[in-house]
C-alpha cells in the first residue's frame, strides 16, 4: 500500500465508527500528516458540529502549517450550519491534500477542489474511492434523488422460507447474524415495517447493540390504521413512530393516539399506501435512509416500485419446505421477467452459523 493510501485507509476506518450518527451529513473523517508524522486527527461527530478537517486542524494547531490532509470527502466549499472546510483548509497553509471521495452534490462538486488549487494547494483525488463511496452510499443517493436509500433486510432457510407454514419464524438465523442485523437499525434513519409485522411480533423496532446504538424512526405502513395503542411501537417511547395510512382514515380515529407525542399519524393522498408518494414525503422529511424488515408484502410493493436499493439478506442452513411457508418477497411479485431490476453482489460472509449476502441495485 502506499502512502497515500495508508492514511486514507486510517482516515476510512476511523469515518466507519460514525455510520449512523451524522445524518443528513456523510460520514468524513480527516488526519493531517507533517514530515511523515500524524499531528491531527478528526472525525465529523453529528451533524450541526464542526467537520472532520476542523477537528484535525485545530488538534494539528502549528504543526498545520506546511502539512498534508488525507480526507475521506471533498472539503465543502459552501456556507451551511458550518464555515467552508476548503477555506479552513487553506488558512491553516497546508500545502498538500488526498481526497478519496468527490462532493456528490452536482451544485458544489469540484469546487472544493479548485478553491485550493487555486490557492496553490496540490490536490490528489480518488485515492481508494470505491472504499470511501462505500461509507456513504445512503447519503451520496439521497443528495442525487432526494429520496431515502432503501435497505431490504430478510433472514430466510436454504430453500428461501422465512417462516414455516404456520408462521413461526423465531428465530431462523442464529444469534450472531440477528446481532449483526441490529448495526443495520443503528445505521439507518429509519426502519419500516407493515402493520401485519405489529400485529403478529408487537416489535419494538429500538437498536439493541452493546453500549451503543442509536434508535431509528419507526415507520409502520397501515392503511387502515389499525395498530392497537396497546403495541409496543406505541407505549414505547425511545424512538419516533411514524404510521403512513391512506386518505380514509377518519380523525376521530387519528385523535386516539393524541396522548403519545412521540406518534405522527400521516394519512396519505389515495386509499392505499403508495410507495413513491411514501419515498417522496420520507425525502421530504430529510430521512436519508430506510431499513425495510417487515413482512413480504411490504418487501413486494418496494420491489415493485423500483425502489429497493440494497439488499442485506442472511441464509441458515435450514431447510424447511412446505408451499405454503412464507417467501422474502410475497405479494403479486413482478409480472414479466424483463421488468425485473438486475443487482450486484458487493460480498459474501459467514456470520456465525449462516451466510450474509449484499446486493447493491445495478447501476444503468
Amino acid at each position: 500500500m502506499d502512502r497515500d493510501k495508508r492514511y486514507i485507509s486510517m482516515a476510512i476506518q476511523m469515518a466507519k465508527e460514525t455510520v449512523g450518527q451524522t445524518s443528513p451529513n456523510p460520514s468524513v473523517a480527516a488526519v493531517v500528516v507533517k514530515d511523515n508524522q500524524v499531528v491531527g486527527l478528526g472525525v465529523h461527530v453529528k451533524a450541526g458540529e464542526p467537520h472532520a478537517e476542523v477537528h484535525a486542524l485545530q488538534m494539528a494547531g502549528e504543526k498545520a502549517e506546511d502539512a498534508e490532509i488525507f480526507v475521506t470527502l471533498e472539503p465543502c466549499s459552501h456556507y451551511g450550519s458550518t464555515p467552508p472546510c476548503a477555506k479552513a483548509v487553506i488558512e491553516a497553509g497546508i500545502r498538500r491534500v488526498v481526497i478519496a471521495s468527490n462532493d456528490p452534490n452536482p451544485k458544489v462538486s469540484g469546487r472544493g477542489i479548485e478553491m485550493m488549487e487555486q490557492a496553490g494547494i496540490e490536490v490528489r483525488t480518488n485515492v481508494m474511492k470505491e472504499e470511501a463511496d462505500a461509507l456513504n452510499r445512503s447519503f451520496f443517493h439521497f443528495i442525487q434523488t432526494k429520496e431515502p436509500f432503501i435497505r431490504l433486510k430478510s433472514a430466510m432457510s436454504l430453500d428461501g422460507k422465512i417462516a414455516t407454514s404456520t408462521g413461526e419464524s423465531q428465530w431462523i438465523t442464529g444469534e450472531e447474524a440477528r446481532r449483526d442485523g441490529h448495526r443495520y437499525r443503528h445505521q439507518s434513519d429509519a426502519i419500516l415495517v407493515g402493520i401485519n409485522t405489529v400485529l403478529a411480533d408487537n416489535p419494538k423496532l429500538t437498536t439493541r447493540l452493546e453500549g451503543r446504538g442509536s434508535h431509528p424512526i419507526r415507520i409502520v405502513l397501515d392503511t387502515k390504521l389499525r395498530i392497537p395503542p396497546s403495541a409496543q411501537l406505541i407505549q414505547n417511547q425511545e424512538a419516533p413512530t411514524w404510521i403512513f395510512t391512506g386518505k380514509n382514515v377518519s380523525q376521530a380515529e387519528v385523535d386516539t393516539f393524541k396522548p403519545y407525542p412521540h406518534v405522527k399519524i400521516i394519512p396519505l393522498n389515495e386509499e392505499k399506501v403508495r410507495i413513491g408518494e411514501l419515498v417522496s414525503y420520507l425525502g421530504e422529511q430529510k430521512v436519508t435512509s430506510v431499513l425495510v424488515e417487515g413482512g413480504g408484502t411490504i418487501a413486494d410493493a418496494f420491489v415493485r416500485a423500483g425502489k429497493v436499493n440494497e439488499t442485506v439478506t442472511y441464509i441458515a442452513p435450514k431447510l424447511i419446505g412446505g408451499k405454503d411457508a412464507l417467501t422474502p418477497v410475497g405479494g403479486e411479485g413482478v409480472k414479466q421477467l424483463k421488468q425485473v431490476e438486475a443487482f450486484e453482489i458487493l460480498s459474501t460472509e459467514q456470520v456465525g452459523d449462516d451466510i450474509k449476502i449484499i446486493s447493491v441495485k445495478r447501476e444503468e
